[in-house]
């Protein structure tokens, strides 16, 4: 059994972590802002607290921890990223996050940390063309990532490696590509486009319109919960220790998405296109480096996941408005 800490454990991916941490036998401690949203956490110890303070991850970040499991970051879907009215605040805190973890995993002689990374960081003249982005982990530089919060991910990409070059800290990198699923946000502004996809979905009614940002004909890819979870445990238990992309390859216009949560739903609705944050017009995972270092690749088709991620949502969508 591992002691490990999970950071950003109140958040989507960081709860499901937990659980399946804890599935496998391990102790957990939990540290974030806030609670999980939608289920208690199932870490065996939860602490509420601030990773940009120093002393409170001197604290918590002891030489009795074996492994950290890094997620917590300043972040959210287009609306939040893409806009410029966060970008400081999304680098800021971030930025004091890694900084103080990495720190104090050095001093603490912790054994191994993962890093949650972004595909953000990857050019965003690769990203030009939807129907042929690039984003093979060697695409990186040189550097132009698409946001501040890609900037940040790239930097501390490079803060966890000089630390394991300097201080021979053992660290793995993943590259997440927008991750989705049950107890993901879906109302908070901070929500990712499956989930609000299919919040508008879900609230609409029959012959009435849903509007999507942009022209959708920008692309992207999605890689359900479970997929990603699997991955990041593959990782940590491989001998890899340079950024690895934990995707899906299943491309897809966000036109084509909204269409394929409407079918979802049984439903007969319609698109309208009004002026927002899209980000670059083409986006998925290059999983070749992935497949041959880990033989990992996703399980669950889009469609799949769609379908209990529609479900789920649809149920809160009920269960909220039955309570106003």
């Amino acid at each position: 059994m591992k002691k490990i800490i999970v950071m950003g454990a109140g958040g989507f991916i960081g709860s499901h972590l937990v659980k399946k941490l804890k599935s496998l036998g391990h102790w957990v401690k939990g540290i974030d802002l806030k609670y999980p949203e939608f289920s208690e956490s199932l870490a065996d110890e939860f602490v509420i607290g601030d990773l940009r303070l120093l002393a409170f991850c001197q604290e918590h970040i002891t030489d009795s921890i074996d492994e950290i499991y890094q997620l917590a970051a300043d972040m959210g879907g287009a609306g939040y990223l893409f806009t410029g009215e966060n970008d400081f605040d999304v680098v800021h805190n971030s930025a004091l996050i890694n900084l103080n973890v990495a720190k104090c995993a050095i001093d603490s002689r912790v054994d191994k940390i993962f890093f949650s990374s972004s595909a953000c960081i990857y050019p965003k003249v690769n990203q030009q063309d939807p129907n042929n982005p690039n984003c093979e982990e060697s695409s990186a530089y040189p550097a132009e990532p698409d946001s501040e919060y890609g900037w940040e991910k790239l930097f501390a990409e490079r803060l966890y490696t000089s630390a394991k070059r300097n201080y021979h800290i053992n660290i793995r990198i993943a590259r997440f590509h927008n991750v989705y699923g049950p107890e993901g946000t879906f109302d908070s502004g901070k929500e990712k486009v499956p989930a609000a996809l299919c919040r508008k979905v879900a609230m609409a009614k029959n012959n009435e319109t849903i509007e999507i940002w942009g022209k959708g004909t920008q692309t992207r890819s999605f890689l359900y919960i479970d997929d990603c979870i699997e991955g990041v445990i593959q990782l940590m238990d491989s001998n890899y220790s340079q950024p690895l992309n934990i995707g899906s390859e299943e491309m897809i216009s966000i036109n084509e998405l909204a269409n394929l949560i409407i079918d979802i739903s049984n439903k007969s609705l319609g698109l309208s296109h009004i002026e927002g944050p899209i980000g670059v017009q083409g986006r998925t995972s290059n999983n070749d480096l992935v497949k041959s270092r880990l033989g990992w690749q996703p399980k669950i088709t889009l469609r799949e996941g769609l379908e209990k991620t529609y479900q789920w949502i649809a149920t809160q969508v009920v269960s909220t408005t039955a309570t106003v």
